[in-house]
């Protein structure tokens, strides 16, 4: 009989030889333990798996909460992503890319004196003293410098500095620069939102996003804005070069779609680059569209007029004597280029008359004067969604005096943009609208348009911006084509607590095409001076052929197509 030979087990002594039987005993035993070996290999495999299963568990937990893992890790909060802010047709306007910063491990550092030395070299910006202070420490972690440029981050790594590394962040960029920065605004060092459209995106629910680490950029939908890049580019463009022509202090200009109260441009000289934060603090810098406050001079006086007309108590054929001064409270109100005459109420317009605009004012005596300002939102805080946003201001009691310097614009001080959006509402057929830097609809406008005045009472607006732009001081705003028309303010700026004639604050606040109006214009120029070759510095020497630069350049941009020949003559206005 043929005898098996088994193989010895590795690291087992060989036995004698067994008989058959002894043989066959022998493999029941080894298949009888063999399912205890087996158990025995299935827990430690267990055990093995059930270990690296509670390290990934926590791991993961970790990772979820990004607070709590950058503490224990030593380094600070994940700096999370931002959705990306488009324009109305999608051009980007801010976005993240990545960036590294630099920390240190000091406990690792060899010798501070010597990396002080060596990272001066690559940044001398960093504080000498401060910088050998944190690496002479016995933190395990500090930071050094957030967000270098892919330059410097390479010449530090070729220092070769033990202790010394880096981290990849995230950081906001701006494609266009300085051209909407007032809209758009900024984020601070940790990629949130402090000023601007970035802010509202923040108080709207983002900034909680951020704080639960969901921020992770993936499936993170753009924020489209209702701005068109390219007509901001122009309105920025066309008021940086008024600012430099008439050597005024600053500038400003808004474009509003009277439809539905989308602002399809809005831009203040001097700016700032948000792509270099600090310059955003600077006094000069403010957005003067929205969060400065200004006497607006004559431009008041298209709500005075629309006041009195739709009060029911002045007619468009009504006249006034404005051959005498008024004299009150020891104050004299007489008229700039005085006809001293009767004037009709168109004329009152067109020659900008002090005296004329006050006895419309005075009809409708100081209680409908301060409510119909109050109704058109000049008075009270414009709700948009910048959070830049200044309150108006007006005396603590109105009487005679104050309604009167009212009407032609001096007494009270209200922003920029609430002027255009109130002119809006006169000559969209007198609905107002709040303005909005979000994309809307007609419909949805139409949804939360309030009726502020008679449509009689916008028609008739309309043909006195026409005639002002016509034969007024408006004419240097027409552009072929389009029929520009609207009101000059020149108003004389407070200085040491009285008026003073040298330094003004000119306006022109225009709609077009005047016949259907679909957009309304307003620039502002800040101590504009005369320009050379010139001895004057109104708005109608200034301001008004701003506007009309504007027009012309962003017109076809904004889908308004010229009409020459019939239609172009004078508006008919039932009397």
């Amino acid at each position: 009989m043929m005898r098996m030979k088994l193989p010895a087990w590795p690291g087992r002594m060989r036995t004698p030889k067994a008989d058959a039987s002894s043989t066959r005993i022998s493999l029941r035993g080894r298949r009888a333990e063999a399912p205890r070996h087996s158990g025995r290999f299935a827990i430690a495999v267990g055990l093995f798996f059930g270990v690296y299963a509670i390290i990934g568990g926590r791991l993961v937990m970790w990772g979820a909460l990004p607070e709590a893992g950058a503490a224990y890790a030593g380094i600070g909060p994940v700096v999370a992503a931002r959705p990306d802010l488009v324009d109305r047709n999608g051009e980007v306007l801010a976005t993240d890319i990545k960036t590294a910063s630099l920390f240190a491990e000091p406990r690792r550092i060899i010798d501070a004196d010597e990396a002080t030395e060596a990272l001066l070299t690559v940044l001398p910006d960093l504080d000498a003293k401060s910088l050998h202070t944190r690496l002479g420490g016995d933190a395990g972690f500090v930071w050094l410098k957030r967000q270098l440029t892919p330059r410097q981050q390479q010449q530090v790594f070729a220092l070769g500095l033990p202790g010394i590394g880096f981290r990849t962040e995230k950081r906001r960029f701006y494609p266009g620069g300085a051209t909407a920065s007032h809209v758009v605004g900024l984020v601070n060092i940790d990629n949130q939102g402090i000023a601007g459209m970035e802010k509202y995106v923040d108080d709207e629910g983002f900034r909680d996003v951020q704080s639960l680490g969901l921020a992770t950029g993936k499936d993170l939908e753009p924020v489209k804005l209702s701005i068109d890049l390219r007509v901001q580019h122009i309105v920025r463009d066309e008021i940086a070069a008024a600012m430099k022509r008439y050597d005024a202090i600053a500038a400003g200009g808004v474009i509003m779609d009277v439809e539905t109260g989308e602002i399809l441009a809005m831009a203040s000289m001097p700016d700032y680059d948000p792509n270099e934060p600090k310059d955003a603090l600077k006094k000069e810098n403010l957005n003067r569209m929205s969060a400065g406050t200004f006497e607006m001079g004559s431009t008041f006086k298209t709500f005075t007029t629309a006041m009195a007309l739709d009060s029911g108590l002045v007619k468009i054929t009504d006249s006034f004597d404005a051959s005498r001064p008024i004299r009150i409270g020891g104050f004299t109100i007489s008229d700039f280029h005085g006809k001293h005459r009767v004037l009709t109420v168109p004329e009152i317009f067109e020659y900008s008359s002090n005296i004329g605009t006050a006895k419309e004012a005075d009809v409708v005596g100081i209680e409908g004067h301060k409510a119909f300002l109050t109704k058109m939102g000049l008075l009270t805080r414009l709700k948009t969604e910048l959070p830049e946003t200044a309150t108006p201001t007006q005396p603590k009691v109105w009487k005679k005096l104050n309604s009167i310097t009212i009407s032609f614009g001096h007494g009270v001080s209200t922003t920029p943009l609430q002027t255009a959006a109130a002119a809006a509402a006169l000559v969209n057929g007198g609905r107002m609208i709040p303005p909005t830097f979000l994309p809307r609809s007609k419909e949805e406008a139409d949804a939360i348009a309030v009726q502020v005045v008679r449509k009689q009472t916008s028609d008739e607006i309309r043909y006195l911006f026409d005639l002002n732009g016509r034969k007024g001081s408006g004419k240097s705003a027409q552009v072929p084509g389009y029929r520009v028309g609207g009101k000059t303010g020149t108003a004389e700026k407070v200085v040491a607590g009285r008026y003073s004639a040298n330094k003004r604050f000119n306006a022109y606040l225009a709609a077009f095409p005047i016949d259907k109006p679909r957009y309304v214009v307003l620039v502002v120029l800040d101590e504009p001076k005369a320009e050379e070759g010139k001895s004057g510095a109104t708005a109608g020497l200034n301001a008004a052929p701003t506007v009309g630069a504007i027009i012309r350049r962003s017109a076809a941009l904004l889908k308004v197509k010229p009409q020459f020949g019939e239609g172009a003559g004078p508006l008919l206005v039932s009397n």
